[in-house]
């Protein structure tokens, strides 16, 4: 499923998948503006992470939104668990999530009806 194509931004798979390796994310996925017209050059995106167990980031949480923002072309990222998302949402990304592992991109699009 290459669901990236329709965003306004180009994401590197092989970049992202590693950068999930990396700091045992079990599950990213997109939510937010990066998925409507109107993400614009300002606009910020919007992830949902998911960690794997026994892997909690602590203040290293603040660094990983900054590394993944220049797999993003510098735009600012907000960083969301599942226990900080509106439960509305989280439903939604009940179905687009996606496990992390060595052989595809880990990086689901959530698209709600809005």
């Amino acid at each position: 499923m290459n669901d990236v194509m329709s965003l306004g931004i180009s994401i590197d798979h092989d970049a992202v998948s590693a950068f999930c390796r990396r700091h045992y994310r079990a599950r990213l996925a997109l939510f937010g503006s990066v998925l409507r017209d109107d993400f614009g050059p300002q606009s910020d995106v919007d992830v949902l992470v998911e960690f794997q167990a026994g892997h909690v980031p602590g203040l290293a949480f603040v660094s990983m939104e900054r590394d993944l923002s220049g797999l993003l072309e510098g735009r600012r990222v907000d960083m969301v668990t599942p226990k900080f998302l509106n439960p509305r949402i989280l439903r939604i990304a009940d179905y687009f999530r996606c496990r992390c592992s060595s052989n595809h991109a880990c990086i689901r699009l959530m698209r709600s009806s809005r």
